[in-house]
């Protein structure tokens, strides 16, 4: 992702294949750099891939985020995400909590 006004790169967002989902569907996955948080970028990219992956026939996205990231768990929330319950922990980084939404 780059900002249109000083074309500096803040982040990646879009669909990934991890793996870790159910066949065909694809993972939500965005990162932006600490100096843009708290801005809408995440929201404003991931609506975008949201709207591009149910535009291009996919039926479900999900996601993971860190259980202690309330960032983007609020950005998951405000895009329809349900958090399913399906937890990975991980002894450094902690608990993985897996989300979906239906397009």
């Amino acid at each position: 992702m780059e900002r249109r006004s000083t074309r500096d790169v803040v982040g990646y967002c879009g669909l990934i294949d991890s793996g870790r989902g159910a066949d065909g569907q694809l993972e939500l996955a965005f990162e932006l750099l600490r100096r843009v948080w708290g801005q809408g970028y995440a929201t404003e990219a991931s609506w975008a891939v949201v709207d591009r992956a149910r535009s291009s026939g996919y039926g479900r996205l999900w996601a993971t985020v860190w259980d202690w990231n309330t960032a983007s768990r609020r950005v998951l929330a405000k895009l329809g995400f349900t958090e399913t319950g399906r937890r990975d922990v991980d002894p450094v980084h902690g608990t993985t909590l897996f989300a979906t939404r239906r397009l």
